[in-house]
């Protein structure tokens, strides 16, 4: 019976990223019952079987950056009514 060395198995990818960003995605993977190693082997994975990353990206429109961090920020007018609002918007 041969023996297979975890060196032999595996493979370590040194990747450098931001604090947060780990602690954050390793949390966001934790919920899904994951860790961070599964989830970009599972990147990886998928990158291979599409030929191409699993995701489209894209640029995006910097006035869509401004307003989610508006939303984001909280600092948003709050409107009464349906009415107030489409009168804000019309003026």
């Amino acid at each position: 019976m041969q023996q297979i060395n975890s060196s032999d198995k595996d493979k370590r990818i040194s990747i450098r990223v931001d604090p947060e960003l780990k602690e954050e995605s390793q949390e966001l993977f934790k919920s899904m019952g994951m860790d961070l190693s599964t989830a970009i082997t599972m990147f990886l994975k998928q990158s291979l079987t599409d030929n191409a990353l699993p995701f489209k990206p894209r640029a995006e429109n910097p006035q869509n950056i401004a307003a989610r961090k508006e939303a984001e920020s909280g600092n948003l007018r709050k409107f009464n009514s349906v009415d107030e609002l489409w009168n804000e918007l019309n003026d």
